[in-house]
C-alpha cells in the first residue's frame, strides 16, 4: 500500500474518532440535561407531597387537642358538679341530724321534768306512806293484843296456830299450783309422747319365743345313745372338750341334751351331732373333724342371720365384723327374750319415734339394733355390754350418735343428747311389753306386794291395788284426811318413793283416786 493511502485512512480515522467524541459529548449532555429535569420534577413534587403532609398533620393535631381540651373540660365540670352535690347533700344530712338532736334534747327536757314531778310526787308519798305503815302498825299491834284478850293465846302460842292454819292452807294451796302446773307443762309433752310411743307400739308387733340354756336332739334309735358315749365315755368327753357343751344323756328314750350358756356353742354342737347321727361314723378323730368344719360354716351362718337382720331392719351397710356380732345375738338370750329379736324390735321403735320426733330415722334404727351388741362378746370381754357395745360401735366406724346412743342407754356414763334417751324408752317399752321377758312368779308377787305396801304407808291412804301386771297401782286415799287440792303432791311422792326403792322393767302408773258418797231417802 502506498504511502497516500495509508496516509488517507489515518486521515479519515482521526476524522472519525474526532468525531465520535464530538457526538458522545453531545450525545451525555442531553442526558445529563434530562436527568437533571427529572430529578428536579421529582424534588419539586416531594416537596410538595411533604408540605400538604404536613398540613394534614398540623390540622390533626390542631383537632386532637381541640378534643383532649374539650374532653378535660367536660371531666372537670362533672367533678366539679359531683363535688357541689355531695356537698349539698352532706349538708342535707347535717342539717337532719341537728333537728335530730333538737328534738332529742327537747324530749330529754321534758323527761327530766317529768322525773323531777314524779320524785316530788314520790316524796310526798313516801311520806304519806309512812305515816299510813306507822298508823296500820300501832292498829295491828291493838289488834294483837285484842286478840291475846279474846283468845286467851300469848303470841308464841297464836304463832303456832297460825302456822298450822297457814300449812294448811299452803299445802291445799300447792296442791292445786302443782296440779295446775302439770296439767299445763305437761299437756302437749304428755300427748305427744303417748302418741309416739303409742304408734311406735302398735306399727310393731314382733313375736317373741322364750329361749332356754338347753336344747334337746332326737336321736334314730336309743342305741345310738352308746355309739354317742362311747368305749370309756371317749366319744362323750371328747364332744364335750371340743364344743365346751355339756351332753345329758337320761332315760328320755331317743333324745340327747345339749346344755350350755353360750347359744353359739349349743347350735355348734346341734349341728355336728346331727351330721355324726347321719353319717354314722362317731369315734374321736371323726367328732374333731366335723366339730372343726361346723365351727367354720358357723361362721357363714352367723353372716347370714346379721345380714337378714340388716334387711329386716332396711339398713344397707354396716361393717363385717358388726355383721357377725348381730349374727351371734341370734344364739343370745337375755330373761328368756331372743337378744336380737329384741334389738330388731329397739330398731322398729326407735324408727317410728325418730320419724314423729323428725329425727332421723337411719340413725335411729341403726343405734336401736346396734344397742345390745356387747352381749354377743359381754361372757368374753370384761365391762358393762353398753360400753363394750359402744367401744366396737366406734371402732367399726359407726356414727358418733349411734355410738353414743349405744353406750349411754344404761346410764353407764351421761348422755350428752337425746339419743341415749330415745334408746332407752324403746328398750324400756320392748323389755315391758306382755310376754316379752319371762320373770318368776316369786319375783313377780314380790314386787307388786312392795308397791302395795309403798302405797299404803302415806298418811290418809286407805287401799292400793297394783294391776296391769304391776305397771300401774291405784290409790284410794280417804276424802276426809285427803283433800282434792293435795291429791297431785301425793301421786308424786308416792311416784318418787317407787322410784327410789324399787326396781322394775318401763314405768309403773300412779293413780290417786278420792271419792265422796252422799247418801238420803226419799220418804
Amino acid at each position: 500500500m502506498d504511502p497516500n493511502t495509508i496516509f488517507l485512512l489515518v486521515l479519515v480515522g482521526a476524522a472519525a474518532l474526532g468525531g465520535g467524541f464530538g457526538i458522545g459529548y453531545v450525545v451525555r449532555k442531553r442526558f445529563a440535561e434530562r436527568l437533571i429535569r427529572t430529578a428536579e420534577s421529582k424534588a419539586r413534587e416531594i416537596l410538595v407531597t411533604a408540605k400538604r403532609e404536613a398540613e394534614n398533620v398540623q390540622k390533626q393535631a390542631d383537632k386532637s387537642s381541640k378534643q383532649y381540651l374539650a374532653t378535660v373540660q367536660a371531666d372537670f365540670e362533672n367533678k366539679i358538679a359531683q363535688t357541689k352535690r355531695d356537698l349539698e347533700n352532706l349538708e342535707k344530712i347535717l342539717r337532719h341530724k341537728e333537728e335530730t338532736i333538737d328534738r332529742r334534747l327537747e324530749g330529754l327536757d321534758k323527761r327530766e321534768r317529768d322525773v323531777l314531778f314524779k320524785l316530788q310526787e314520790a316524796a310526798l308519798k313516801g311520806k304519806g306512806l309512812e305515816e299510813k305503815e306507822t298508823a296500820l302498825e300501832s292498829a295491828i299491834e291493838e289488834e294483837r293484843h285484842l286478840l291475846q284478850k279474846l283468845s286467851g293465846l300469848d303470841a308464841e302460842e297464836a304463832k303456832k296456830e297460825l302456822l298450822r292454819r297457814m300449812e294448811i292452807d299452803i299445802r291445799g294451796e300447792t296442791g292445786r299450783l302443782i296440779r295446775q302446773i302439770e296439767a299445763e307443762a305437761e299437756a302437749e309433752a304428755d300427748k305427744k309422747a303417748k302418741k309416739i310411743l303409742s304408734l311406735a307400739i302398735q306399727r310393731c308387733a314382733a313375736a317373741h319365743t322364750v329361749d332356754s340354756t338347753v336344747m334337746v336332739v332326737r336321736l334314730p334309735n336309743e342305741e345310738m345313745k352308746g355309739r354317742i358315749i362311747g368305749k370309756d365315755g371317749r366319744n362323750i368327753k371328747t364332744f364335750e372338750t371340743l364344743t365346751g357343751v355339756d351332753f345329758v344323756i337320761d332315760d328320755t328314750p331317743s333324745v340327747v341334751t345339749l346344755s350350755a350358756f353360750d347359744g353359739v356353742r349349743r347350735e355348734v354342737a346341734r349341728i355336728a351331732l346331727e351330721e355324726l347321727v347321719k353319717d354314722g361314723r362317731i369315734q374321736p378323730a371323726r367328732i374333731e373333724e366335723v366339730v372343726q368344719k361346723t365351727k367354720k360354716n358357723m361362721e357363714m351362718v352367723l353372716k347370714a342371720e346379721g345380714e337378714k337382720a340388716l334387711e329386716k331392719a332396711e339398713i344397707a351397710h354396716m361393717n363385717p365384723e358388726l355383721v357377725k356380732l348381730l349374727g351371734r345375738l341370734r344364739y343370745r338370750s337375755s330373761y328368756g327374750q331372743n337378744v336380737l329379736d329384741h334389738s330388731l324390735e329397739v330398731a322398729y321403735l326407735m324408727n317410728v319415734i325418730a320419724g314423729e320426733m323428725g329425727l332421723d330415722p337411719a340413725l335411729a334404727r341403726r343405734a336401736g339394733l346396734l344397742h345390745d351388741i356387747g352381749k354377743a362378746v359381754s361372757h368374753e370381754v370384761e365391762g358393762p355390754h353398753a360400753l363394750i357395745g359402744g367401744e366396737f360401735a366406734r371402732r367399726y366406724g359407726e356414727h358418733p350418735d349411734v355410738v353414743h346412743g349405744i353406750e349411754a342407754h344404761h346410764e353407764d356414763i351421761q348422755a350428752q343428747s337425746v339419743w341415749p334417751m330415745l334408746v332407752q324408752a324403746a328398750d324400756a317399752v320392748s323389755a315391758a311389753r306382755p310376754g316379752a321377758r319371762r320373770e318368776s312368779l316369786e319375783n313377780y308377787v314380790k314386787r307388786l306386794t312392795q308397791l302395795e305396801e309403798i302405797a299404803d304407808k302415806h298418811p290418809g291412804v286407805d287401799k292400793s291395788y297394783a294391776i296391769q301386771g304391776g305397771h300401774e297401782i291405784r290409790v284410794i286415799v280417804k276424802p276426809d284426811r285427803v283433800t282434792e287440792d293435795a291429791l297431785p303432791a301425793l301421786a308424786r311422792e308416792i311416784s318418787k318413793k317407787i322410784e327410789n326403792t324399787m326396781q322394775f322393767p318401763g314405768q309403773v302408773k300412779v293413780v290417786v283416786i278420792r271419792e265422796t258418797r252422799v247418801e238420803d231417802a226419799a220418804k
